[in-house]
């Protein structure tokens, strides 16, 4: 099978995928957090915390910074363009085929009228 996604798409919507590391990224969107804060927010523990911020790490989503012992999270600056561009353009794909089958079911609904009337 050929895959038409690229690696950066995959690490992405991989990390979504998770309910946890949606949350973490609606948290940090109001603002930049520290680990153990976050741990704490989503009542885990700070190993779990962690596993969850590596995974939005290497998708590109989340930085962190460590001074002292002390890590702070924030929002990676590459975003959710090309997601967003992908989910776009399969919406509009899944939108032309239901209006086509909608022309369809129409059409035969006026042909069962037509041969119900005659």
């Amino acid at each position: 099978m050929v895959h038409y996604v690229s690696s950066s798409l995959d690490l992405s919507f991989a990390a979504l995928c998770d309910a946890t590391r949606r949350g973490i990224i609606d948290q940090l969107g109001r603002g930049d957090a520290l680990i153990t804060s976050l741990a704490d927010t989503f009542q885990m523990t700070l190993t779990g915390m962690k596993k969850h911020i590596q995974v939005l790490e290497r998708a590109g989503l989340v930085v962190t910074q460590k001074v002292g012992r002390v890590r702070t999270c924030k929002l990676g600056k590459r975003g959710l363009k090309a997601e967003a561009e992908w989910i776009e353009a399969h919406r509009k794909l899944f939108e032309a085929r239901f209006e086509a089958l909608d022309e369809i079911i129409s059409e035969m609904k006026q042909e069962g009228s037509d041969e119900s009337a005659s």
